[in-house]
Order: structure tokens, then sequence, then C-alpha cells
């Protein structure tokens, strides 16, 4: 079978999402040393116990996740579900590489391209801050309702309408940051959106989605994140030509 050093590939990704130009919530890259080669790889969205536990029994050799195992201001005292997903990624010798915001940003393979891409919706630019916002126009204005209702079909999850919620509202201008990210909806509509789909919903960003009469979708954090990392792995395979397995541990939320 194919196999990748450790080293090689983590290069590979350091250059390709190019994660130093991006400050984050958390450690990008390689957060857990594992098998110097690499020839299985498991792909998924969140680095649960259940997906950690998965890798095992697959045989894989390293995880890649976009929320990974550790985040600023989580306890410096391992216990708990934290001891778990490390003790079962120790004890088997599994490499564990996430990449959070500069998965979701890359032009390419990120959550906001490949979500916008899902949707057939154009991107016309990156605004906000560290660019996490995309924008595009529509080719010809669609009808609030179509728009959600595409929008769960081809997520596959229940899409949540708040703000300008008048089904027959037309929309032209769009724009998107997946994950929760409810609080970019005042630069969406600063920046002409008619409508401002992210994962999570916030009350404080219901009220200024009504007072700026933007239409606002909340679609599910996991469900807006799955095909960042899952375009990622697939460019892995190709490039190295290892077994790349995406498996998609869905949470409704």
């Amino acid at each position: 079978m194919v196999s990748v050093d450790r080293k090689v590939l983590e290069h590979d990704l350091r250059e390709l999402l190019d994660q130093a130009r991006m400050s984050d919530y958390c450690p990008n890259g390689l957060q857990l040393e594992g098998r110097p080669s690499i020839r299985r790889l498991l792909t998924g969205v969140t680095a649960s116990k259940a997906l950690i536990d998965l890798a095992v029994e697959l045989d894989a050799d390293a995880v890649l996740v976009h929320h990974g195992l550790m985040w600023k201001g989580d306890p410096q005292v391992i216990t708990g579900f934290r001891k778990e997903r490390l003790q079962t990624a120790l004890a088997h010798n599994l490499n564990v590489f996430a990449y959070h915001l500069p998965l979701d940003v890359h032009p390419e393979l990120g959550n906001n391209a490949q979500l916008g891409k899902m949707l057939g919706w154009p991107s016309d630019r990156e605004v906000g801050e560290k660019g996490l916002i995309r924008v595009g126009t529509l080719d010809a204005p669609q009808r609030l309702e179509d728009v959600v209702a595409n929008v769960a079909v081809v997520l596959g999850h229940r899409v949540q309408v708040e703000g300008a919620n008048d089904p027959a509202r037309m929309v032209r201008t769009v724009a998107w940051c997946t994950g929760g990210a409810p609080g970019y909806v005042e630069s969406a509509a600063l920046n002409g959106a008619d409508l401002y789909l992210t994962g999570e919903l916030s009350e404080p960003a219901v009220h200024v989605a009504r007072e700026c009469n933007v239409s606002l979708l909340g679609a599910g954090h996991h469900a807006t994140e799955r095909c960042g990392v899952q375009a990622l792995g697939e460019w892995i395979a190709r490039r190295h030509g290892i077994e790349v397995i995406f498996r998609d541990l869905f949470v409704a939320v």
C-alpha cells in the first residue's frame, strides 16, 4: 500500500493552507504525533471519540479534521472526554491533524468555497474579518422560499430563517460563512447582502438581521462544514496516492 511520510504531508498541508498567516482559536496542523508513515487517512468534521474509535477500527494511521482536539481556553487538566479522546489516539499511535480557519478560507478547498460551489452561488468577493465572508450575486433574483428549499435539499438539513423572512421576498445578493458565524450578519448587510447564511444563529444576530432587513439562515454548523475537509482529503489522495476515507458522523446542529 502506498504511504507518505508524516513530515512530508504536514509540510504540504502547511504550504497549501498557508496556515502561518492566520491567527486562530486553536493550533493548526499536527496536533498529536503518531506513526511516522501514513498509508490510510480518515477525515471528518470533528476529532470526537467516535471518529477516533472509527480510525482504530479502520486501522488508519491518521485522522484529519476541521475541529481538532485543542482549543484556546480549554482546561489545562486533561480529564473526562478529553482524556478519553487522547488516551485512545495515543494508545493506537494515531496522528491527528486539524485545520480550522485556514481550511474555512482556502480559495478552492475551503468550507466557504466548497459550500458556494455546492449551492451554485457565485463568489464575487471576500469581505469581513480575515476575509471569512463570501459575497456573490445570483444570475437572477430568487424567492426566499426557493433559496431555503434548495439549501435544505443540498445540505440534507433543516434551515432556520430569521430576520427578513417573508417567503416571497426576492433575493439577489447572497453572503455566507460556514460554521458558527452569526455575528457577521451586520458585515454581510453592509456589503449589500439580501441574505446571509451561516451554520448557527444567535439571539443578538436575529435582532441585527431584522433591523438590517437581511434574511438570516441557520443551516447547521456541522452541515455547512462537511465539504472542506472532504475536499482536502481528496486533494491529499490525488497528490500522494494514499487511501483517504471520509466519514460523516452527522450531528444535527
